[in-house]
């Protein structure tokens, strides 16, 4: 029974962001959205839906995600040149980036004080500040 209602959870989610609930969408969304807040590359979501047995191929995966952080479902983060997260949690916050292991931590948006901005140009105004604080396992640094 549970199961049923998650699933038209997952649905009416997809529903709700505008976009058509095809089954690739419901299966990805269901992966991503099930099980509390994520950081997922395309490339683990790909292999965590093979593993389940839903196969699809990974430009869909990217095209999907896309839609979805698109439709405000999801944020992206963008790491390192070319290695980007997709974050379930859409909130404002910052992240601890752990880049031994590629682990991204939230971090409350309270925690961290910003300072002064630069002036923006006129007409500009800030839509987001994202800080992703890099940190290296082992107390080296640099």
């Amino acid at each position: 029974m549970r199961q049923a209602a998650v699933a038209n959870e997952i649905t009416e989610l997809v529903r709700t962001a505008g976009l058509r609930p095809t089954r690739q969408r419901l299966s990805l969304a269901g992966l991503l959205f099930s099980g509390g807040g994520r950081h997922i590359t395309a490339e683990q979501l790909h292999a965590e839906s093979l593993g389940e047995g839903f196969s699809v191929s990974l430009a869909t995966v990217y095209n999907t995600l896309h839609q979805f952080t698109t439709a405000g479902l999801l944020r992206e983060l963008e790491v390192d040149w070319g290695r980007s997260y997709c974050d379930t949690n859409v909130s404002r916050h910052h992240h601890l980036f752990f880049e031994d292991s590629g682990e991204l931590r939230d971090v409350s948006d309270n925690s961290v004080v910003i300072g002064d901005l630069p002036a923006l140009p006129e007409g500009a105004s800030i839509s987001r500040i994202d800080i992703i604080i890099r940190v290296k396992n082992g107390g080296s640094s640099g």
